[in-house]
């Protein structure tokens, strides 16, 4: 029988603000700002999601976890990451890679990035070489570029 290999492109983007942690691919990111959101607003967990929903045909995050369900306020994107692989599995797909460019101006990323593949990969109960994450600016265009918010895209390969 052949393997049946399926691709998803998740994308999310939140406002910064003040009074909030900033979480990214899990890991708090010591910053004076966080990322907005009904949940931990993690942007680059968001965007797997979503990457993996749309490879699997489980709709979106918005969909699974809706931002007027009360459970959902403030939890962790892990938690909601966890979730999404056991659907995964349940319809008999595992991981193959995730490929993850978050495109934020501030902070710098890259002293985080092993920490985020280590519980990203964890929750998805895949190896850390098979989660990729990329930082990068804007080079101060936009609204990236003004501080006001962080995007993150992802990229997902399953396998059937």
């Amino acid at each position: 029988m052949e393997k049946e290999l399926r691709v998803g492109i998740g994308c999310d983007s939140h406002p910064l603000v003040s009074g909030r942690r900033l979480i990214l691919g899990g890991v708090d990111i010591p910053y004076d700002k966080g990322l907005s959101g009904w949940s931990d607003a993690d942007v680059a967990t968001h965007a797997i999601i979503d990457a993996l929903c749309g490879a699997a045909d489980l709709g979106d995050i918005g969909t699974l976890f809706s931002s007027q369900e009360p459970e959902y306020k403030d939890i962790s994107s892990l938690v909601l990451l966890s979730k999404t692989g056991e659907l995964l599995k349940a319809k008999g797909f595992k991981v193959v890679n995730i490929d993850v460019t978050i495109i934020a101006q501030n902070p710098k990323l890259s002293p985080f990035v092993a920490e985020m593949r280590k519980r990203l990969s964890k929750v998805l109960g895949v190896e850390s070489t098979q989660v990729t994450i990329k930082a990068t600016t804007t080079n101060g265009l936009g609204f990236i570029g003004r501080g006001e918010g962080i995007v993150a895209q992802a990229l997902a390969l399953i396998q059937k």
